[in-house]
């Protein structure tokens, strides 16, 4: 077979996986990785953090962004935001930027780049929230092109750079509550395939599929916002549980390959051969 039908090939697996279904259930093809056959190069052993310089100026944004979040107002260390004299006043967060990855078409999301990946969902959301024109960023993306070591701009805000560094140190802590747990270390617990939403954080390829209660992690956690029916934001327990890789893979399993381990909110887990009401995994 030609290396052209290789791609054809490959490039019409990935077609028909785009809505690819567990037992009933569509989910986003960038949570199912896990035994997809025809991505080039799967593993990445690049060691550099940053591979090329305008990687770690996409990185400080992404950061200022999350320190300046408006959702910071209700979180536990107690930042004053509405003292930062800043226009920028919407919700980012990690769960904002990966949303914005999930939201790529597949093709796109295996084509770019790590980091471009982060730019295209930054610059979206500056667009989409009025921040900046859509003309604005294709005159700046041109000029640049034509003059790639143009100054950029640099307006210092010490104010600014004070609560980015603040929110460096002490993070973003997402409200916390008593640890309550359903499941005991030991339970055999099965993966619920709830629908497809905006951002989840359930690997496609643990739906419908059971696996054993290994660790309860001390707490309960919730998430940066509401997922909606893919069931994160109020704060649950998280576990530990142990998969067995022929469960998951059947015969495409690594022969001898040791168990695989995925931390998961409990409102992905039911008990095992029960699936709540409106699932998919029944």
């Amino acid at each position: 077979m030609s290396a052209h039908q290789n791609h054809s090939s490959a490039a019409a697996h990935l077609v028909c996986r785009e809505l690819f279904t567990v037992e009933g259930g569509p989910v986003k093809l960038q949570h199912t990785l896990g035994g997809l056959e025809g991505l080039d190069d799967p593993i990445d052993f690049e060691k550099q953090v940053f591979v090329q310089e305008w990687e770690k100026r996409i990185f400080g944004i992404h950061t200022a962004m999350m320190g300046l979040s408006s959702s910071l107002r209700d979180s536990p260390g107690g930042y004053d935001i509405d003292g930062v004299p800043t226009t920028f006043d919407s919700r980012w967060t990690w769960g904002d930027l990966r949303a914005g990855a999930e939201a790529m078409n597949p093709f796109a999301y295996f084509q770019y780049r790590y980091y471009e990946k982060w730019l295209g969902g930054i610059t979206a959301h500056l667009v989409a929230s009025g921040y900046i024109s859509q003309e604005e960023l294709d005159d700046a993306t041109a000029r640049f092109r034509e003059e790639p070591t143009a100054p950029l701009p640099d307006i210092e805000n010490p104010a600014i750079d004070e609560q980015v560094i603040r929110y460096l140190r002490g993070g973003d802590s997402p409200r916390r509550g008593p640890a309550t747990p359903r499941f005991a270390v030991g339970d055999t617990v099965t993966v619920r395939n709830p629908p497809a939403a905006e951002h989840t954080r359930l690997p496609g390829y643990l739906r419908g599929h059971d696996g054993v209660v290994e660790r309860i992690f001390e707490g309960n956690y919730s998430y940066f916002f509401s997922t909606g029916a893919d069931g994160l934001g109020e704060p649950v327990p998280v576990y530990l549980v142990r998969f067995d890789p022929a469960t998951l893979w059947g015969a495409a399993a690594e022969a001898g390959s040791g168990p695989l381990y995925a931390e998961l909110y409990e409102s992905y887990l039911s008990p095992a051969a029960t699936a709540p009401e409106g699932d998919s995994t029944s």
